[in-house]
């Protein structure tokens, strides 16, 4: 976490202009500048900087006693769960700080987060299940109709899958099921998954919003999935265990879908970690052309009025994300290989 909070810290400070400059806007005068780099540390050298910035991070950080030390603990908003105080310093046991906003005055890059990144989540959940799904049934039709018309048909509409930008398939996907077949689908091009009821009753969940996000976002990875499916179920069908079971007079469904199928998903579970770690962040365009109400449209307004502590919020957060998707997908490939008991 370190090399990827430090990786996070050098992309944003060496970005050209004074983040001081772009929060005042029109309002900027030399006064408020210097009160604005002051409160944000802005004022002291990039080595310091990135201190702070890692002490910020850390759950065990050390605080200056001196009320105009940016590190002194009235500057900040921490979320304390223990403290101890020395003569010149304070050692504080905290939740990681990813400091305010610069745009939402007041508000934490946490609170964002925390507020965007379930929604984010349940998109890219969903657009997995869809991927799976459709993408291992599909697969299997296929191998078991090897050279034959749909076989080619399918292998080909994979590719063409694959190769669809996913800001392109949503503009497109949004376009026709959202607008020009609006009537018959009864979908909207853009919506979130919580709305506000239009007589003050509060939000309330709607799920047809998900629908085309999700198909949008689910294209690519079934694609993927469809062929590995395909090529490892051919692979395996090759098997010895495969010809033993067939001279013990197993059914061809049973020989498929119990010894077959179990052991030819190990490269799809490696691939479909893979591309859930990355919708995450693949989101972005998709959440942001749909009205999605994500981390990536946070991230793509974030850019927009040049959030800097959003954005690096956002990033850190996903790269953490990700590695403890990969460590879970390394869990779940240990029980679905039996190879690795031994």
């Amino acid at each position: 976490m370190w090399g990827v909070a430090s990786l996070v810290f050098c992309l944003f400070s060496i970005l050209p202009g004074d983040p001081s400059r772009m929060m005042l806007g029109q309002r900027d005068n030399e006064e408020m500048r210097l009160a604005i780099q002051k409160k944000y540390g802005f004022d002291q050298p990039v080595q310091k900087q990135y201190l702070y910035y890692l002490n910020d991070l850390s759950p065990i950080s050390f605080h200056s006693k001196n009320e105009n030390d940016f590190t002194n603990v009235r500057n900040h908003k921490y979320s304390v769960w223990a403290s101890n105080s020395f003569s010149e310093f304070e050692m504080l046991v905290k939740i990681p700080y990813l400091r305010e906003s610069f745009v939402r005055k007041g508000t934490s890059v946490s609170t964002i987060i925390a507020d965007t990144l379930p929604n984010t989540f349940v998109l890219a959940f969903a657009a997995m299940f869809i991927a799976l799904a459709l993408g291992i049934s599909l697969g299997l039709y296929s191998a078991v109709h090897q050279h034959k018309f749909i076989d080619q048909f399918l292998s080909s509409i994979s590719v063409l899958g694959m190769a669809l930008p996913s800001f392109f398939s949503a503009i497109i996907i949004a376009w026709l099921f959202g607008f020009v077949w609006q009537q018959y689908t009864g979908l909207s091009m853009t919506g979130s998954l919580f709305e506000v009821d239009d007589y003050g009753n509060g939000e309330y969940i709607v799920w047809k919003n998900l629908i085309l996000p999700a198909l949008t976002l689910g294209i690519r990875p079934l694609a993927v999935v469809m062929q590995l499916t395909r090529n490892s179920i051919l692979d395996t069908l090759g098997e010895d265990f495969i010809r033993t079971a067939k001279a013990k007079g197993l059914s061809a469904r049973r020989i498929l879908f119990v010894h077959a199928l179990p052991n030819a998903l190990n490269p799809v579970v490696t691939a479909a970690s893979g591309w859930l770690a990355s919708m995450l962040a693949g989101a972005v365009f998709v959440e942001y052309i749909f009205g999605w109400n994500g981390l990536g449209k946070e991230i793509v307004y974030a850019l927009n009025y040049l959030d800097l502590p959003l954005v690096m919020g956002a990033v850190l957060t996903l790269s953490i994300c990700f590695v403890i998707i990969t460590i879970l997908t390394d869990i779940i490939y240990y029980f679905l290989d039996p190879k690795l008991w031994v």
